[in-house]
């Protein structure tokens, strides 16, 4: 990703550009895995030798109160992010592990909540859990 369209994406959502912040940035734009703090952290030191955890938390923490990014509490164990901020679910495969995007907009979210039209929803999180396809043809191999 262009360091200016990171910077450019930064500044658009109230956020002061660093060399951390535009790091952790691009590397949620650039993974879209919904990747942990520690997977991130583990991905960016050996190139950020100064970065630590915490700074990689505190960021993460900022990119989600300013609308940057998702956080996911998907599962008791993990939290990961996700730069796509648009209407979306996600689906966990229990086999795997993996987090896929399911691309749903803002009324089909509501409609599957069974929200009524008169509340006025700002945000919707659905959380699918279940066996992805790949893990699914896997099984009826063996």
């Amino acid at each position: 990703m262009e360091t200016n369209t990171t910077l450019n994406y930064l500044q658009a959502h109230g956020i002061k550009p660093s060399l951390q912040r535009m790091a952790v940035m691009t590397y949620l734009i650039e993974h879209r895995t919904h990747p942990t703090a520690d997977e991130i952290y583990t991905a960016l030191h050996p190139s950020i030798p100064t970065l630590s955890k915490t700074t990689v938390y505190n960021t993460l923490k900022l990119l989600t109160e300013k609308g940057a990014a998702l956080q996911l509490t998907i599962d008791e164990r993990n939290c990961c992010f996700d730069a796509d901020t648009s209407p979306h679910a996600h689906f966990l495969c229990t086999r795997c592990g993996r987090v896929y995007d399911m691309k749903l907009n803002q009324a089909e979210l509501r409609k599957c909540a069974c929200v009524p039209d008169e509340f006025q929803t700002e945000d919707a999180q659905l959380y699918l859990r279940g066996c992805c396809p790949r893990c699914a043809a896997l099984d009826m191999d063996n």
